[in-house]
C-alpha cells in the first residue's frame, strides 16, 4: 500500500476549489482509494460552495472564481 498526495478540483457555480487529498494505491483493481476523511472534505467544500459560504470552503481548499471567456469579435 502506498499513499500519494493529489489535488482534486471541485466545481460549483462560478467557483472552483483545489482540495489537497491523499490517494492510496494498492495491488487491487479498484485502486487508488480516497481516505474517508478526504472524501468528507470534498463533500464539505462542495456543500459550502453551494451555500455561498466561501469562508468555510476556504478553510479546506483554495478557492478560485471562474469567468467565461467571450470569443465573439466585434465587427468594425
Amino acid at each position: 500500500m502506498k499513499k500519494r498526495k493529489h489535488t482534486k478540483l471541485v466545481y460549483e457555480s462560478e467557483y472552483v476549489a483545489k482540495v489537497d487529498v491523499e490517494l492510496i494505491d494498492t495491488d487491487s483493481g479498484w485502486s487508488p482509494y480516497l481516505l474517508i476523511e478526504d472524501a468528507r472534505k470534498l463533500d464539505d467544500v462542495r456543500e459550502a460552495l453551494r451555500k455561498g459560504d466561501l469562508k468555510a470552503a476556504g478553510r479546506l481548499a483554495r478557492i478560485y472564481t471562474l469567468k467565461p471567456v467571450d470569443f465573439t469579435v466585434s465587427a468594425g
